[in-house]
C-alpha cells in the first residue's frame, strides 16, 4: 500500500489547526481511541478494513468535530467480516469499512447491516452503493493493467481484460490472487459476463499469469522488466509516482474503458451494524465519512484512492472517475466466497 504521509495529519490540522506527528499499521489487528462520548456513554467501535490511515483520519476528524470517541479495530476484509457473522447480534461493532465490496456483501447477505439514513444515502450515486439500501460506497479504486513501455508498445496492449486469457498472453503479465483486490475484480468479470464466460477466462488467467504476492510486488516486478505487465489497481502506481516513483518510472497505466470488465471500480463500502449500541451516532459517524468533510480529507490525503460521496472531487493527480467508463455493476451482488471457491477449483488459491 502506498504510505501515509498526510491524511492523518489533514485530519487533525483540520479539526484543530494543530500539525501533529502521527503512524500507524495496517499489519495487525490494534484499537484506538479518543475524543468525548457517544450519547449514553461510551465509545463507536469501527471495524476497519479499509487502510488504517484512511480510518483513523475519519475517526479523528468525527471525533474533533462531534466529541464522540471512535475506537478503532483494524484486520483484513473477509477477516473482519467472517468475525461480525460469527458474532451475529451480539457484534461489539458499530460501523464497518472495507477497502472492496464483496466482504460488505457477506455482512449484507446475513441482514446485519441495518439500513443507511436516505440523507446519507443521497450523498453517494446509487452506483456506488449497495442496491439494498443497507451500505454506501465510501472510497473507489479502479482496475488497471500496469506495464513496462520498454516491453510493450501502446499498440500491443489487450483491448480487454477477457484478451489475458489468450495463448499470446501466456507468461507475459502477473497477477496476485490470494489478495482480495484480484478476488473483487474476478468476482466483476462473473457478474458481467457470466458464469460459463467467468470460469473459462478465469481457467486461461491460471494458464497465462505468473503469481506474485500483492499489487505492490507486481508493480516492482513490471518496472524491473521481470514480467510485461500486471493487473492492480490504480492508487499503487499513483501513490509510487507521487513517492519518486522508484518502482514506476518504467511503467504505464492503461485503462481499459468501455464498459469492459477490466474498467471495473472497486467500492470501498460503509455500513452500520443492526447490533450497533449507538445507532444514532454510528448513521452520524457514515454520514460524516460520505459528506463532503470527510470525502474532503479523502481527496486531500495520500491514500489516492477515488472520493464517491458529496460531489467532492478526487485528487488532481488522478484521471477522473467519470472518465473511465467503467461498467456498472450492484456492489452487493459480488460474492467473495464463491469466487474463492471457483478460483482453488481452477488452481489459482
Amino acid at each position: 500500500m502506498p504510505p501515509a504521509r498526510r491524511l492523518v495529519l489533514t485530519a487533525l490540522a483540520a479539526a484543530t489547526g494543530l500539525v501533529l506527528a502521527a503512524c500507524g499499521s495496517d499489519s495487525a489487528p490494534t484499537s484506538s481511541a479518543g475524543g468525548g462520548q457517544a450519547a449514553g456513554g461510551g465509545t463507536l467501535v469501527l471495524y476497519n478494513a479499509q487502510h488504517g490511515d484512511v480510518g483513523t483520519a475519519w475517526a479523528d476528524g468525527f471525533t474533533a468535530k462531534t466529541g464522540i470517541k471512535v475506537e478503532i479495530r483494524k484486520g483484513s476484509a473477509f477477516e473482519l467480516a467472517n468475525q461480525i457473522v460469527a458474532e451475529g447480534r451480539s457484534s461489539p461493532a458499530d460501523v464497518f469499512i472495507t477497502e472492496n465490496s464483496p466482504a460488505m456483501s457477506l455482512v449484507s447477505s446475513k441482514g446485519l447491516f441495518a439500513p443507511v439514513d436516505t440523507a446519507t444515502r443521497a450523498q453517494v450515486p446509487a452506483r456506488y452503493s449497495s442496491g439494498k439500501g443497507d451500505w454506501v460506497g465510501v472510497a473507489a479504486r479502479s482496475t488497471v493493467f500496469v506495464y513496462n513501455t520498454d516491453k510493450i508498445p501502446a499498440a500491443g496492449l489487450p483491448q480487454s481484460i477477457m484478451d489475458l486469457a489468450k495463448s499470446e498472453w501466456k507468461g507475459r503479465f502477473a497477477v496476485s490472487p490470494s489478495g482480495a483486490d484480484f478476488q473483487a475484480i474476478v468476482s466483476a468479470v462473473y457478474a458481467l459476463r457470466g458464469q460459463a464466460e467467468g470460469r473459462a477466462w478465469l481457467a486461461g488467467i491460471k494458464a497465462n499469469a505468473q503469481v506474485l504476492r500483492g499489487n505492490t510486488t507486481i508493480l516492482r516486478a513490471a518496472n524491473a522488466g521481470e514480467i510485461e505487465a500486471g493487473v492492480i489497481y490504480h492508487y499503487y502506481w499513483y501513490g509510487d509516482q507521487a513517492d519518486g516513483g522508484a518502482n514506476s518510472s518504467k511503467t504505464k497505466l492503461e485503462f481499459f474503458g468501455k464498459q469492459d470488465p477490466g474498467a471495473f471500480v472497486s467500492v470501498s463500502g460503509g455500513g452500520v451494524l443492526q447490533s450497533s449500541k449507538h445507532p444514532a451516532e454510528a448513521q452520524r459517524f457514515l454520514a460524516y465519512m460520505t459528506g463532503a468533510e470527510g470525502q474532503k480529507l479523502l481527496a486531500d490525503g495520500d491514500a489516492l484512492e477515488y472520493t464517491v460521496g458529496a460531489g467532492v472531487p478526487a485528487n488532481a493527480r488522478l484521471t477522473p472517475l467519470d472518465q473511465l467508463d467503467a461498467p456498472t455493476v450492484d456492489p452487493n451482488t459480488l460474492n467473495g466466497p464463491s469466487i474463492v471457491a471457483e478460483m482453488q477449483q481452477v488452481g489459482l488459491l
